[in-house]
């Protein structure tokens, strides 16, 4: 008998959800329309990277949002790019939520990617946003340190995917009292299992790397695979594939999540 019927075990031979990959929509109408924000003055390459991967992993439309200090920066092979006013510090300022809120409208998912800068303005922004939103939301790098005032709407947020650092994820067990400690040195199978137990608590869904392993915890049910290349999460990459397989199979963050891993293992 498995004691942990709930962890489920994926490698590049064996993915767990093949026909997640398989259906595929072969038409851009059927494919999603993601909105992406982030950037700041002193860079956009999260923002970027973002924008391309998901097209090349096949997302219908991508729609970017950046402050508009970047106006002149912007490669002309980023198509659709609409800006929001810009705060002293270089990033969206609060008037930004009315574009925030045009680009939420228009997809069927927003990836909030990072390089977002560290303005307590636009911390408020962010955290205004979320709690508006009620789409498919993914957040990752930056953008989870920013928001970590809200970590409480955070958690309590239904479709909601947070593609994070161990050490964020330990931080947000503390700050909304968690009663379960995170150590670096834990064992990978207390981890699962406290995601596992965090994640019936909790309607939000997590993907975290820990000890070359990516866990992936969504209603209780865990998902691991092995993973050797940490900077695809640091550069946003991780959660750009992520959410154009969520956009194809939204009832399904668990499955869609996991299987876009085995693309990007690839």
């Amino acid at each position: 008998m498995d004691i942990h019927p709930y962890w489920r075990k994926q490698t590049p031979e064996k993915p767990l959800f093949p026909d997640i990959e398989w259906s595929k929509p072969e038409q851009r109408s059927q494919s999603g329309r993601l909105g992406i924000i982030g950037g700041n003055k002193l860079g956009f390459a999260g923002v970027a990277e973002a924008y391309n991967v998901t097209l090349k992993t096949g997302v219908g439309e991508v729609r970017v949002l950046l402050p508009d200090v970047l106006k002149k920066s912007i490669p002309a092979i980023m198509t659709d790019v609409v800006y929001g006013a810009t705060n002293i510090s270089g990033s969206l300022a609060r008037d930004a939520l009315i574009e925030m809120k045009a680009v939420g409208a228009w997809s069927t998912g927003i990836l909030l990617v990072g390089d977002a800068g560290r303005s307590s303005e636009t911390a408020i922004l962010y955290e205004d946003f979320i709690r508006e939103y009620t789409g498919p939301l993914i957040i990752t790098r930056d953008v989870i340190d920013l928001v970590k005032n809200s970590s409480q709407t955070l958690v309590d947020r239904p479709n909601t995917l947070l593609v994070a650092s161990f050490a964020q994820l330990q931080k947000l067990f503390q700050s909304v009292y968690y009663p379960k400690v995170l150590t670096f040195s834990m064992q990978l199978t207390n981890l699962v299992e406290a995601v596992h137990k965090f994640t019936i608590t909790y309607p939000i869904s997590i993907a975290v790397l820990h000890k070359e392993t990516l866990i992936v915890a969504h209603n209780g049910e865990v998902t691991t695979t092995p993973w050797s290349n940490p900077m695809r999460i640091w550069r946003g990459n991780t959660a750009s594939i992520a959410a154009s397989y969520w956009l194809w199979n939204p009832g399904k963050p668990l499955e869609s999540v996991t299987a876009s891993l085995i693309e990007l293992d690839t």
